[in-house]
């Protein structure tokens, strides 16, 4: 276990901001193998979006306890005991008070002296001004990855994970068309209100905006990206091509619906030609 007991409260090194359903938990996953990188045991530390966007304060305590529940259940399903800095470790980080700044650094302790340390957290994407302008002064020296997923086909993984967690499934065209009126999935892939915002505080040198079919057309070569921009060795990843969540095959969107999500998102379209360009935008599917 890459572990340090002794460690001291931390902020992080860098940070995967979104989108959802646009491979954060992929990279993640494979950043997780880098031997420089450490990252909590649990993905998404939720710290920012907790201070800012209130309606997700309704279900972060839940997150935590399933996170927990899944640590638990990865050692029992290998036969051993889980070792006592990690059960001392979340017990602190499910005990109250939670998402304060002290908390925030402490998620980041046990992080070994000399590696980097991450937090992948695709809800920061949606971040209010003032959540990413508190970032920005909190966060001095951290650098960010953003991927962006062509706009439909986010939509429609988010909505098929939507549906899928509420067993539902719709009988008809019109049961679809009205699902997709859901403003969830428009304010997930607002690429038009949130990559302005980032762009007002971040160059280059500290945002790294990545297309999100680079991960299937060429895996390796969107970590070399990320390994350079993050200043990371080369490193050689196991199990490149996995899929992290496949799509439920059984919900199958109608041509209307998906040409009426079409219509809704068509400015988000010209917003990403005009703010990456066509060479980009080719490769976000």
């Amino acid at each position: 276990m890459n572990w340090d007991p002794e460690g001291r409260p931390r902020k992080p090194d860098f940070l995967g901001i979104g989108a959802q359903k646009a491979g954060t938990t992929w990279l993640s996953q494979m950043l997780g193998q880098h031997p420089d990188v450490w990252a909590p045991p649990f993905k998404e530390v939720q710290f920012f979006n907790h201070r800012f966007i209130e309606e997700h304060r309704k279900w972060l305590p839940w997150h935590f306890r399933r996170g927990r529940q899944n640590i638990e259940k990865r050692w029992a399903a290998r036969g051993e005991e889980m070792p006592r800095d990690m059960v001392r470790y979340l017990d602190r980080i499910t005990r109250e008070p939670m998402f304060t700044n002290h908390w925030y650094k402490l998620v980041f302790a046990p992080a070994p002296q000399g590696t980097r340390t991450i937090d992948v957290t695709p809800e920061y994407s949606t971040l209010p001004p003032e959540g990413v302008d508190f970032m920005a002064k909190f966060l001095p020296q951290a650098k960010f990855v953003y991927i962006i997923r062509h706009p439909v086909d986010r939509a429609i993984s988010q909505l098929k994970m939507n549906l899928s967690r509420a067993r539902r499934k719709p009988a008809t065209v019109e049961d679809w068309l009205a699902e997709i009126e859901d403003p969830v999935l428009m304010d997930r892939g607002d690429y038009m209100r949130y990559v302005p915002r980032w762009n007002a505080h971040f160059g280059p040198d500290r945002l790294l905006y990545l297309p999100f079919g680079m991960i299937a057309r060429d895996p390796l070569g969107f970590l070399r990206r990320v390994e350079d921009f993050l200043g990371l060795r080369q490193h050689d990843y196991r199990d490149l091509g996995k899929k992290v969540f496949a799509s439920d095959n059984t919900l199958v969107v109608p041509d209307r619906a998906r040409a009426r999500l079409r219509e809704k998102l068509e400015p988000q379209f010209g917003f990403l030609e005009q703010a990456f360009g066509p060479e980009f935008t080719r490769q976000f599917r």
